[in-house]
């Protein structure tokens, strides 16, 4: 639920960010931090991108974005030279920035807000609570209104479809994957995909290739740079007894479009229906198994 107040005569702006924290502001923040890619992205998309001040590596989208001064990356962030920047506003990754940096800021009675959405949901909340601590409300809100057409149309076409199982490689030496409590699963589930590995605990779970070849998913999908496919995506051609690879549904996707919590999730989703729907295609085409000898 978005939980927000405003004081008109005064500007004072209150929201409740994704960690349950209330933020409050004596006005809309005109110097703002981002530190995560998908916090650069949110703000521009709510209208807000002149005011960042300070953003971290790999924040590059819009183009714009590149040209935002740096504060570190995502996990070590260069604490003077943020504070240089006089933010009013921080708005941090709670899975992706370190904790002990976050509550330094805190301390310091710089307001941060704390970003870690969980659902497609959330994104569009996120798009409507950064509007209003920027002063960009109604931007906000119609980006948020957007968001939510998009996933509503898919969700219509895709969601009551039969179930696709599906394994999402993030990275293949390790092996990780998501577990359902991964913004990513629910966009899995929105295509009426079932993530093989939703149940474990961990957001980002490492697994190995027999718990994968046990699992027998129906469809692979991998994130790419770029949406390049990665050459180790082939490599579970070597083992033609798993649904995906015998039916050849090992698919790539930008890891820009689904790892980012970014308004671009949307198309990154419109994307994963359309693979998975090509594995129920193909899944249902495909001659029978024949059946192992007694």
């Amino acid at each position: 639920m978005l939980a927000l107040t405003a004081d008109a005569a005064r500007g004072q702006v209150e929201v409740v960010d994704d960690e349950g924290r209330t933020v409050r502001l004596v006005r809309p923040a005109m110097r703002i931090v981002s530190l995560a890619p998908h916090v650069t992205e949110q703000l521009f998309a709510v209208g807000a991108g002149s005011r960042i001040v300070g953003a971290v590596a790999y924040s590059d989208y819009p183009p714009e974005a590149k040209r935002i001064p740096r504060v570190g990356d995502s996990g070590a962030i260069d604490f003077e030279r943020l504070l240089a920047m006089r933010p009013d506003l921080v708005v941090a990754w709670t899975s992706g920035n370190s904790p002990k940096q976050i509550e330094q800021l805190r301390s310091l009675g710089l307001p941060v807000y704390s970003s870690q959405p969980r659902r497609l949901e959330d994104v569009a909340t996120s798009l409507e609570r950064l509007g209003r601590l920027a002063g960009t409300w109604a931007i906000g809100a119609q980006a948020a209104r957007s968001f939510r057409e998009q996933i509503r149309i898919l969700r219509e076409r895709y969601g009551t479809r039969e179930p696709v199982t599906v394994f999402l490689e993030l990275w293949n030496r390790p092996l990780y994957t998501v577990n359902n409590e991964q913004l990513i699963s629910d966009a899995i589930r929105l295509c009426g995909g079932s993530n093989v590995f939703g149940d474990l605990q961990a957001l980002a779970p490492a697994v190995t290739h027999e718990a994968v070849l046990k699992a027998d998913p129906a469809a692979v999908v991998a994130t790419g740079m770029g949406g390049v496919r990665p050459e180790w995506l082939d490599e579970w051609r070597a083992w033609p007894q798993m649904q995906a690879a015998r039916l050849g549904n090992l698919f790539v996707i930008d890891s820009d479009l689904m790892n980012r919590h970014g308004p671009r999730l949307a198309e990154g989703a419109r994307q994963l229906c359309e693979l998975l729907e090509l594995a129920r295609t193909r899944r249902a085409q495909a001659p029978a198994s024949p059946r192992s000898p007694r």
